[in-house]
């Protein structure tokens, strides 16, 4: 199911319980095809597929991950102070040049979602990426590993010493 197709999520057939209950194999044929609206008194229940449900699940999920992402993004951009215990605190590690690119790397994935069946894990990835980054950026161990001076030993030619 694509994102553009959740408009027509309740462009449905309605069906009443009592037909579902006289017609269950019907029913659930039409439900293979697009979602069924099953109606009972003032009650309505939809009859989606388990794929569709699981899409519409991650679609609301990762949708919430990315808004908040960027909304973090752009409020340290506007200079507010977003604390290391928010979820998306890591972020105060950028400077504003980086936050601009992440703000842009990721709402360009997300105008991806739609056309590419990768979309969402592309955010996934990119958001993975930066969250390493921040870690990376913030280890100790690593800016000791980056600024120490190393011991290099030139390697010798191995056919030197056979005689090769």
């Amino acid at each position: 199911m694509a994102l553009g197709n959740l408009g027509n999520i309740y462009s449905d057939e309605l069906i009443t319980a009592t037909e579902l209950n006289r017609q269950p194999g019907r029913v659930l044929d039409k439900a293979l095809d697009r979602p069924v609206t099953i109606t009972r008194n003032d009650q309505s229940f939809a009859l989606l597929r388990r794929e569709e449900v699981t899409f519409l699940v991650k679609v609301a999920t990762q949708s919430k991950a990315v808004f908040e992402a960027l909304t973090v993004a752009f409020s340290l951009l506007l200079g507010k102070e977003i604390g290391f215990e928010h979820p998306y605190g890591w972020l105060s590690i950028f400077d504003s040049d980086d936050l601009q690119d992440f703000i842009k790397e990721l709402s360009e994935a997300f105008r991806l979602v739609d056309s590419s069946s990768t979309g969402w894990d592309l955010i996934e990835a990119i958001i993975h990426e930066w969250h390493e980054s921040a870690i990376a950026i913030t280890s100790p161990e690593l800016a000791a590993a980056f600024s120490s001076e190393t011991d290099e030993v030139p390697l010798t030619n191995p056919f030197k010493k056979s005689g090769i």
